[in-house]
């Protein structure tokens, strides 16, 4: 089930409204950018997967449903246009070892496993329960709920550095076992994790 605020999304971009875009651009840009670029190495190839992948979410504004997951969606389109990177990087010569050894290093999971969103959220969630419970209770209220870390060490009575060291020992181990899955793995890190 979508959140309010994806509901909003969806509303928005099915209205025409191009603060949307804006929205959702300041919200995954910088997330995006980083995932292709890990792979590319090349800057403006990395911001042109992040200016297609608001292309074609604008592209599908029309065609969205109501109880659309705009995370999933942006993961989907981002992969898609990765992967359609590499494949025209692959018709050329010089660029196909490249694209065997990229995949190669990041590919350990099954392809079908990869490709399913809610697999990963699914891997992310059970990761979050093998956290030690007070890491677990503040990065919920971090990630999830959306607290700053002065907002959790006021609710938690901890010091803020204490929820700053529990953030960073959770994202520590869920970056590690997240590369465990491979390069849609690294992809939903960048996306939907950092």
């Amino acid at each position: 089930m979508p959140s309010i605020q994806e509901k909003e999304f969806i509303t928005g971009l099915k209205n025409n409204d191009k603060s949307t875009v804006d929205s959702l651009y300041k919200h995954f840009h910088s997330r995006i950018y980083a995932f292709a670029f890990s792979l590319m190495k090349v800057e403006e190839d990395a911001m042109d997967i992040v200016h297609e992948v608001f292309i074609k979410l604008w592209e599908k504004r029309k065609s969205l449903d109501d109880d659309t997951k705009i995370e999933s969606l942006v993961f989907t389109i981002t992969r898609n246009s990765v992967l359609s990177y590499f494949r025209k990087l692959s018709s050329q010569k010089k660029y196909y070892n490249q694209m065997i050894s990229t995949t190669l290093q990041n590919d350990k999971s099954s392809t079908e496993e990869m490709i399913n969103y809610d697999f990963l959220k699914e891997k992310v969630d059970s990761l979050i329960l093998q956290l030690p419970p007070k890491s677990q209770k503040v990065f919920i209220l971090s990630r999830e709920k959306g607290l700053s870390n002065k907002e959790i060490a006021k609710e938690l009575k901890i010091a803020e550095k204490t929820v700053e060291d529990h953030i960073t020992r959770a994202l520590v181990f869920l970056k590690k076992n997240l590369k465990e899955v491979g390069i849609l793995g690294t992809l939903f890190w960048h996306l939907f994790i950092c």
